[in-house]
């Protein structure tokens, strides 16, 4: 079987879609499908169908991919208002999951396809991913999926460019998460991505939910909870970290504060976070740099020295390079989408 080869371990976002500003909540249509597991329903519709409160109301709709009463894995059966006809004028389609080896229906398909053209975007959650591969949608575009499932999908979808060591992949209007849970971080980051980091946090509170993971999926596969004395110790050492983000901190120093060699140190830190120091403290730093842009007027210098970041020019490379636009520019937008929703 065809060896998968493994990534850098942070979220992927390429390019970035800026925050809807002045207009509707989107309608979002997510699909469900036979023997269907709940769960992987739910997570759209927790989501996007409850009413949160700042948010706008989104129109949901559950679009059945077969006529009639739909069984789920469960055991008991849903039915749905709409069929592949909800799928008109959404302006987000999810698939919350799949059954590998099940044929994809040619007239779903079809619907995707169009959807697509038309510039809908659209999510394959988990197993999703393999129906928007069937499509065609991914070829030649990075993608994600469940970790135990990377083997099977990369022989299936040579063209498509995998990374089974991240959470969710975007891809200019598609985006793939990998399995179970990490549906719920992409949720989240489609909510974060329109309304702002506090919302989307408030969100993942009311949830009881992390409002952001760093790291990919090795992170929760290798070691999803500290096992030693010393893990324990390294993920006290991270809550620090975090709040002394503008501290300077080298790996000689962190590992004196972990009581580690430096060699030692850095294994565990790899097994408990799935990146090096470096790369961990870099994301933190961004995702403080996102907060500080919407939720204050600091200056980017100010904001430079408060992360960690060092010079407005850093700042400016670093976050143009994760996120695909400059800082004024994730403000602004912001800015413009608050005073849209009129908070």
């Amino acid at each position: 079987m065809k060896k998968v080869a493994r990534l850098p371990y942070y979220v992927k976002i390429r390019p970035i879609h800026l925050p809807v500003a002045i207009m509707p909540a989107p309608v979002i249509a997510v699909l469900a499908f036979q023997h269907i597991s709940p769960f992987h329903l739910s997570v759209p519709c927790v989501v996007f169908g409850d009413a949160h409160p700042g948010l706008p109301v989104f129109s949901l709709r559950v679009c059945a991919v077969e006529d009639g009463p739909l069984r789920t894995s469960a055991g008991f059966s849903i039915a749905c208002d709409h069929g592949l006809e909800g799928l008109d004028g959404a302006d987000i389609i999810i698939l919350p999951s799949w059954q590998v080896g099940r044929p994809v229906p040619a007239v779903l398909l079809q619907a995707l396809q169009q959807a697509h053209a038309r510039g809908v975007q659209i999510v394959g959650l988990c197993l999703g991913a393999y129906v928007l591969a069937e499509a065609g949608l991914l070829d030649g575009r990075a993608a994600t999926t469940h970790w135990a499932y990377a083997e099977d999908f990369a022989s299936r979808y040579p063209q498509v460019r995998l990374d089974p060591a991240v959470l969710y992949v975007e891809d200019g209007l598609l985006l793939t998460s990998a399995g179970t849970a990490a549906g719920l971080d992409c949720c989240l980051h489609l909510l974060r991505q329109r309304y702002g980091a506090e919302l989307a946090n408030e969100v993942a509170r009311r949830l009881v939910v992390p409002p952001h993971r760093q790291g990919g999926q090795a992170q929760f596969i290798v070691q999803p909870l500290p096992v030693s004395a010393s893990d324990s110790r390294l993920a006290g050492l991270l809550d620090w970290m975090r709040a002394h983000l503008a501290e300077p901190h080298s790996l000689d120093s962190l590992a004196a504060q972990a009581v580690m060699s430096r060699r030692s140190f850095t294994r565990h830190f790899h097994l408990l976070t799935g990146s090096t120091v470096k790369q961990w403290l870099l994301a933190e730093r961004l995702a403080l740099c996102q907060r500080l842009l919407e939720g204050t007027d600091h200056g980017i210098e100010q904001i430079a020295q408060m992360t960690g970041l060092g010079s407005p020019a850093s700042l400016r490379h670093h976050f143009r390079q994760r996120y695909a636009v400059s800082p004024s520019q994730w403000r602004q937008s912001f800015q413009l989408a608050e005073r849209g929703a009129g908070r």
